[in-house]
């Protein structure tokens, strides 16, 4: 049976962007037997995820390989789960890995990844352009992200520390709001180049690679070394 070592609310409700049509998303950690991971048909890291939906409540959750692996890419859903102010579940290994989160970081994949993910957004209010009723709301909310994740990954290439609840929630929405006016998304495609600028300017606390990524390089050469001192060939 899996276990659950990390589980909290993430998405708009953590934001404070939450709206009455908003579900409330749950994100987890868990860990598989080690008795599958040994077996003739191990699982495949990429299948490590397990999601559930029901009446206004989605919960996504990875084991902690493929989990690990996200982070060290600075997915920034992945990844936030580490930097909430409180869980709904957290194990002594679940702490552990709070505890580490500043060594996933790395300045190239924070960058990378938080202004992908904000790209992402303005794509998908491009290709949308005008619409009414739900699909509006639904643009907003695109409009709302994108703004977030600039935010976010500034803050977290700057600082080190990755915020998870935005400053001031009106301002978001406000924007949401300008961009559901606007078929071409002008103002987001302003943000869009005034961050990019803020990032070539920026002065990072990050190093150049993830602490975690040296250390299993290392691991590696070592063990290699080793095997040809004692004669194994690998």
């Amino acid at each position: 049976m899996n276990r659950l070592l990390l589980e909290g609310v993430v998405g708009s409700t953590a934001y404070g962007l939450a709206t009455d049509s908003s579900d409330l998303d749950y994100t987890g950690i868990y860990v598989q037997p080690t008795a599958d991971l040994l077996g003739l048909h191990p699982p495949q890291r990429e299948r490590g995820t397990i999601i559930s939906r029901t009446v206004g409540v989605d919960s996504c959750c990875h084991e902690i390989g493929k989990a690990m692996a996200l982070m060290l890419s600075c997915n920034p859903t992945a990844s936030e789960i580490l930097w909430l102010e409180e869980w709904t579940h957290a194990t002594d290994e679940g702490l552990d890995l709070i505890g580490l989160r500043e060594c996933f970081l790395s300045a190239r994949r924070v960058r990378n990844s938080y202004f992908g993910y904000a790209t992402s957004q303005f794509s998908r209010l491009i290709e949308r352009g005008r619409f009414a009723g739900s699909l509006e709301t639904r643009r907003e909310k695109h409009a709302r992200h994108l703004m977030r994740l600039l935010w976010q990954g500034h803050t977290l290439y700057t600082t080190g520390h990755l915020p998870i609840r935005v400053e001031n929630p009106e301002r978001f929405h406000d924007f949401g709001r300008r961009i559901a006016a606007d078929p071409d998304a002008t103002a987001a495609r302003e943000l869009l180049a005034e961050y990019e600028t803020l990032f070539d300017n920026a002065t990072t606390v990050l190093p150049d690679e993830p602490p975690l990524e040296d250390l299993l390089q290392r691991i590696r050469r070592r063990a290699y070394l080793t095997d040809q001192q004692h004669g194994i060939t690998p």
